[in-house]
């Protein structure tokens, strides 16, 4: 049922830079995808600042110094990454505006849930925090790469070029947790017992 995923023709490609060079030269009425932009950024802009207030909490239940370490890093990470948000807003001529994000409520909702139903001090519980951890990660991950895109199609530069930057970031994260995880936590968690 799976099928190669073929790449455009040099003759779509073609009129994909045209269609992007309307986009971005066309007069002052917002397109379609902009308000798309727009809105999405809205959501991104809300879970970075929900998110502010999650990684306190999973920094104080981490047993592992390192864990503990990478969670309060990520925090100003975080912060800053609001930041670059509402330099994008102003870039955009808009006041930041936050509109609730139920992917990123839903994702801490799930660690609070891997803080309750595990033990304190518990390698266990890290592993529960390092993967709800990478899920939030994945879905930023997603959501930066998207607007990057679209960013970039709608010929804004200088907005693709920030969210680019928090992109990486994300991605730096993700792959730090994976490296925790394998360094020792994972395998002190496989020889705790109940």
């Amino acid at each position: 049922m799976s099928k190669t995923m073929k790449r455009p023709t040099a003759r779509k490609s073609a009129s994909r830079k045209t269609a992007a060079k309307t986009v971005s030269q066309g007069s002052d009425a917002k397109s379609m995808l902009h308000e798309f932009l727009v809105d999405e950024l809205k959501d991104i802009y809300w879970a970075e600042k929900h998110l502010t207030k999650a990684l306190p909490k999973m920094a104080k239940a981490a047993y592992s110094d390192e864990l503990r370490e990478a969670f309060e890093n990520h925090l100003s990470q975080t912060e800053e990454h609001v930041a670059r948000l509402e330099q994008v807003f102003e870039i955009l001529g808009m006041k930041p505006v936050a509109k609730k994000c139920d992917a990123m409520a839903g994702l801490v909702e799930e660690g609070k849930g891997v803080i309750e139903d595990t033990e304190d001090e518990t390698s266990t519980r890290d592993v529960g925090l390092i993967i709800a951890a990478q899920k939030v990660e994945h879905y930023e991950i997603a959501t930066y790469g998207g607007l990057a895109q679209l960013a970039k199609t709608l010929g804004l530069t200088e907005i693709k070029d920030i969210l680019g930057q928090t992109l990486s970031e994300e991605k730096e994260t993700d792959e730090l947790l994976t490296e925790i995880a394998e360094g020792h936590i994972n395998i002190d968690a496989a020889g705790e017992e109940q």
